[in-house]
């Protein structure tokens, strides 16, 4: 476990963030998968929506792992005329991360983050390593200082 090493791991201990590495013995197929190999509640779990609005401007919403975002409501906090999901090939081009890999750290292109204040009723949460054979537990106020999101209401 200690040979374990993403750009993730690296970031936060060049921070001096305190985390905890949660291995899975197999890559995570669902979140609740990932919940249960991690040993936490999907709740727990930081849930990454990559969204873009029709002048291609990104954003990154960032939910609880047992409930969706809702584009609609990125799309009005940021006055644009239409958010969609990004397709899977934009999504590794864009954040380096693929499809539930997605964490709100070391995003290649600066873009607005979004956290659901549902998040802040956690003491700890799990986001992705940057690889799905392993979650990271930190302390949500670590994680908010890293990432500095808007927090509001951005779940379905």
């Amino acid at each position: 476990m200690s040979n374990f090493h993403t750009a993730i791991t690296q970031f936060l201990s060049q921070q001096q963030v305190d985390f905890r590495l949660l291995m899975h013995s197999t890559p995570a197929t669902s979140i609740e998968d990932a919940a249960q190999q991690r040993g936490c509640l999907a709740s727990q779990m930081v849930k990454s929506m990559l969204l873009r609005d029709m002048g291609g401007r990104y954003a990154l919403a960032c939910v609880p792992g047992d409930l969706q975002a809702d584009p609609k409501k990125v799309r009005a906090i940021l006055q644009c005329r239409r958010m969609t999901c990004v397709s899977a090939h934009e999504l590794e081009n864009i954040t380096g991360y693929s499809i539930g890999c997605v964490t709100p750290l070391l995003l290649p292109v600066a873009m607005p983050l979004f956290f659901d204040p549902l998040l802040l009723n956690h003491h700890e949460l799990t986001i992705s390593s940057g690889s799905n054979m392993a979650g990271i537990a930190l302390k949500q106020q670590d994680l908010l200082q890293l990432c500095a999101p808007i927090i509001a209401d951005i779940t379905r």
